[in-house]
């Protein structure tokens, strides 16, 4: 008889070892019994796909595969569709992620089966001035959109687990959109979907020169944004994409694709490495430190 996966955690990436490694390595050591890692990679070129064969050998990750995408929604519609776990956690190569308290929307969940969806509030920083790191929140709009004062509402999905039979109600990501997260949100809400809100930090959110937002054109985020708000009936909150969105596109645009870039490459990984520690410290620090709850 096959084990019981009560939590499938699922990566896709493309030729970003260096965070791969430190985001993997963070996982692997905090992996629970009744869980597993399901890794796409998008047929890497920079060691990516040697390295997971590897750890799929020695059994330390549970499901790989490695093939071309058509774009970023159809590798993750590929990894959720592998996930055996009754909920899934998407894990994104190059962000921050408190597995103590994903723990603990995890428990709530398999307590409370009715819950399709929990969000959390985030965190956020620019790898360039990683000393300097925000906490934001969606509580608000997921109370307006609660006490039906608005038909949806947007989060990031960086924070988010998801029962993957509400799947089959909600739908996979759209593979129209760029900005998958934000429609996905704006869907989630609009058929409503059993939201509960954890007002812990499940993530930290890693702004950098090879993030997809950062290499996006504004013009494109803007369509989309009208496109998202003529489907969902939303009527948006002060931005029609998210507020952490907007200000990643404008620093890539800016800064990132040109002086950053460069200034990354050449950067070693060890470095990347005791910059992304300070990042898991802080945010388990402040989730330590907080006495927070569920709100459904």
């Amino acid at each position: 008889m096959d084990k019981v996966i009560n939590l499938s955690y699922i990566i896709t990436t493309r030729n970003r070892l260096p965070f791969l490694t430190i985001t993997l390595q963070k996982l692997m050591n905090q992996l629970q019994p009744d869980e597993e890692i399901v890794v796409v990679d998008a047929q890497s070129t920079d060691g990516t796909q040697q390295y997971l064969e590897q750890l799929l050998y020695d059994g330390k990750i549970h499901q790989y595969l490695s093939e071309p995408d058509l774009n970023q929604a159809h590798g993750w519609n590929k990894a959720m569709l592998m996930a055996k776990g009754l909920l899934i956690k998407k894990i994104i190569d190059d962000d921050v992620f408190c597995y103590s308290a994903i723990g603990q929307c995890k428990t709530y969940m398999l307590q409370n089966p009715q819950v399709d969806v929990v969000i959390s509030n985030d965190m956020s920083s620019f790898l360039s001035n990683h000393n300097v790191i925000e906490q934001n929140t969606r509580l608000p709009q997921f109370k307006q959109w609660q006490n039906g004062a608005v038909p949806s509402f947007t989060f990031g999905d960086v924070h988010m687990l998801i029962r993957r039979s509400a799947l089959a109600y909600t739908g996979l990501y759209n593979t129209g959109f760029t900005m998958i997260d934000w429609e996905f949100a704006l869907r989630l809400s609009y058929k409503k979907a059993n939201i509960a809100y954890y007002t812990g930090y499940n993530a930290l959110n890693v702004g950098h020169p090879q993030t997809v937002t950062a290499q996006v054109n504004k013009q494109l985020l803007l369509n989309e944004g009208k496109l998202g708000a003529r489907l969902y009936n939303y009527a948006g909150d002060n931005s029609e994409m998210g507020y952490w969105s907007a200000i990643k596109v404008f620093i890539g645009n800016l800064i990132f694709k040109k002086k950053l870039a460069e200034t990354l490459a050449k950067q070693p990984a060890e470095d990347i490495a005791v910059i992304y520690n300070h990042y898991y410290s802080h945010l388990q620090a402040v989730n330590n430190a907080g006495n927070f709850t569920f709100i459904n």
